[in-house]
C-alpha cells in the first residue's frame, strides 16, 4: 500500500507554517493535482502558498463539525497529512493544572484520530490512498522534559499503527513519521542544529510513495532511537537532568 505525490489531492493539517508549510510546498512542486491547506485562521496561510496554488481550507482539528466539514469540502482528497500539533512546554505531573496536557492530547491525539475517522471513508472511495502522520521523537520513548506533548505523541504512533491495519482492507495505507530537532516556531526554544522542514517533507512523502510503516526523519531522531535501544536507563537519566536544568533556569520545563 502507497500513494504516489503525483496527481495526489492532498490535505495537510497545520499547513500554514512549518513542516505543515513544507508539506504544501512539497506536495505542489512534486506534481500534486491539488494541495488543500488546512489552518485553524485561513488569514494566517501566506500568500505565497495561495499564489503556488494551495487551496485554503479552514480547519481545527479539534473540533468534529470543523472536521467533517472539512472532510465534505475535500471530497476528492487521497493523501491526507496530520501535521496540526502542539507542545505546550510545561510539565505533567508537577504542572500548575492538566490543562496544557489535556490540550496537547486533544491536538496530538484526538485531532489525529478525529481526522483519520472523517476521511477514512473519503480514502477508500478514492482508491485507498494514504496517511502520512507527522510525530516526534519524544513520541517514541518516555522523554521527561517533554511534559504532556511527550506521551501525547506516543499515544499518536499507536493510532498510527492501529489505524494501519484497520484500515489496510481498503488500501489505505498510515505512515507515521518519528521527527527529531526541525528549524519551526515550535522548537525555537530548541538549542542546536535543527532540520530544514522541507527536507522532513521530502522524507516524508517519499515514505509515503513506498508505504513504510514508522520513519526516523532526520538525524538526531536516528541517533536518540539508537541511543534509547542501546541503554534506556541513562537516556531516561539524561532527560531527567535536561528536564531540571531547564526547571532551575525557567521556572518551568519546555
Amino acid at each position: 500500500m502507497s500513494a504516489t505525490v503525483g496527481g495526489s489531492t492532498a490535505l495537510v493539517t497545520g499547513g500554514n507554517r512549518g513542516i505543515g508549510r513544507a508539506f504544501v510546498e512539497q506536495l505542489l512542486s512534486g506534481g500534486a493535482t491539488k494541495v488543500y491547506c488546512g489552518a485553524r485562521s485561513p488569514d494566517e496561510v501566506p500568500p505565497e502558498l495561495i499564489d503556488a496554488g494551495a487551496v485554503v481550507v479552514q480547519l481545527d482539528v479539534t473540533d468534529p463539525r470543523s472536521v467533517a466539514s472539512a472532510a465534505a469540502t475535500c471530497a476528492d482528497c487521497t493523501v491526507i497529512v496530520n501535521n496540526a500539533g502542539l507542545h505546550g512546554r510545561d510539565r505533567l505531573v508537577l504542572a500548575d493544572n492538566l490543562d496544557i496536557a489535556r490540550q496537547e492530547m486533544e491536538v496530538n491525539y484526538f485531532g489525529v484520530l478525529n481526522m483519520i475517522r472523517a476521511f477514512a471513508p473519503v480514502l477508500g472511495a478514492n482508491g485507498g490512498g494514504a496517511i502520512v502522520n507527522v510525530l516526534s521523537v519524544a513520541g517514541a520513548f518516555p522523554t521527561a522534559f517533554m511534559g504532556g506533548y511527550s506521551p501525547s505523541k506516543s499515544a499518536a504512533l499507536f493510532l498510527s499503527v492501529i489505524a494501519r491495519g484497520e484500515l489496510e482492507p481498503q488500501g489505505t495505507s498510515v505512515t507515521a513519521l518519528i521527527v527529531g530537532s526541525v528549524d519551526t516556531r515550535m522548537a525555537d526554544h530548541v538549542a542546536g542544529v535543527k532540520e530544514d522542514p522541507a527536507d522532513i517533507a521530502r522524507i516524508g512523502l517519499k515514505a509515503m510513495a513506498r508505504g513504510t510503516r514508522i520513519v526516523d526523519t532526520d538525524r538526531m531522531a536516528i541517533e536518540a532511537r539508537a541511543a534509547y535501544a542501546v541503554d534506556p536507563v541513562r537516556w531516561e537519566q539524561n532527560a531527567v537532568r535536561a528536564m531540571n536544568a531547564t526547571t532551575l533556569s525557567t521556572g518551568r520545563s519546555s
